[in-house]
């Protein structure tokens, strides 16, 4: 079988998670271009990637490959994605899709067109302890769950003049760069939600233009409910990484950065998963390979990603105007064409 021709588009920070693993998939993955506008980012990254060459302009190599993969500042998202569907490649964009329904609904709509793939770079999905919580409630392992916790602590700063700081290139705040990965996942754990809340703050993170504290509250169909606390503001942490389900039967807790699932009930605690500690981006990738090479569906598609920052946006709106947010309607499986 012929390995997938691929484009590295973007080679800064985030970047180096995906090419440190890229060497698990050589078999069947083959990066021929690393492309960014700082050509010094472009050798960088080119010289960790064997056969990959560096260059300033994507749209210089798109003849030459089979796919992109973007990892590139939110805003521009939109454009790249869009000249390389019209170029007839498939395309792996890191979270978020884009900074807006509209342009969201345009690159999907393009994919579709094209008949090429558009899957979002949601790793959380793909992550061996995430996928294992999500084996661990749907089989109820400890009874029905009723309530969802993430906590994510680190501390992110950029200099106020950096396109992260800026609202209208970051797409928001923290909750949209970075909670979409977990506001995700509250979906794909609970199902449907129905109304929530946010409350997000700049204070002790005064580089952010939007809020970089964020707490989500969700109320889904269930009657179970979620919450998400996220900060880039963090000097030291407890929790880091953690994932909670309160069941009717126990505790299910999923400590990320540290490796492990914890079953705890009453005062006894036993560790029942392991994993190793990381981003694990080659499952996502593995996984997008599998989509080229079978015509599946991107278990992160474009039309999922939507749904997600559609709870985003209308908690965001909720906010402004001091009331509940109504959510019905935001559903993974309830994505409808405009």
């Amino acid at each position: 079988m012929a390995r997938t021709r691929l484009a590295l588009i973007g080679c800064g920070g985030m970047s180096r998670a995906h090419a440190g693993r890229f060497f698990n998939l050589a078999d069947r993955l083959e990066v021929v271009a690393a492309v960014d506008v700082d050509l010094a980012k472009a050798r960088a990254a080119a010289e960790v990637l064997p056969g990959a060459q560096p260059a300033t302009d994507y749209r210089e190599v798109l003849a030459d490959v089979d796919a992109a993969l973007l990892v590139l500042p939110h805003h521009l998202h939109h454009p790249v994605a869009l000249d390389c569907l019209a170029a007839g490649k498939h395309v792996l964009v890191e979270k978020p899709l884009a900074n807006s329904e509209a342009e969201c609904r345009e690159l999907i709509a393009a994919a579709q067109a094209a008949q090429r793939t558009l899957m979002v770079a949601y790793c959380m999905r793909f992550h061996p302890l995430v996928v294992r919580m999500k084996q661990l409630l749907d089989a109820q392992e400890l009874g029905e769950v009723f309530q969802v916790s993430i906590w994510t602590e680190q501390h992110t700063q950029v200099p106020p003049d950096h396109w992260a700081s800026s609202a209208r290139t970051l797409g928001g705040g923290q909750l949209f760069s970075h909670g979409c990965h977990y506001i995700d996942l509250l979906l794909w754990y609970l199902g449907r939600p129905v109304r929530g809340t946010h409350l997000g703050t700049n204070y002790g993170t005064p580089w952010m233009e939007r809020e970089g504290t964020s707490n989500v509250s969700l109320e889904f169909e269930s009657g179970a409910l979620g919450y998400h606390f996220g900060t880039w503001g963090a000097k030291g942490t407890r929790l880091k990484y953690s994932f909670h389900a309160h069941c009717t039967g126990g505790l299910l807790d999923a400590r990320i950065t540290e490796g492990a699932i914890y079953r705890i009930v009453g005062g006894e605690e036993q560790k029942i998963y392991d994993a190793e500690v990381g981003k694990h981006t080659e499952n996502e990738m593995a996984h997008f390979l599998d989509c080229l090479e079978t015509g599946a569906i991107p278990l992160t598609n474009g039309p999922e990603s939507v749904q997600g920052l559609k709870v985003i946006w209308r908690l965001y709106e909720a906010e402004e105007q001091g009331v509940v947010a109504d959510l019905r309607g935001c559903g993974l499986d309830q994505y409808c064409e405009p």
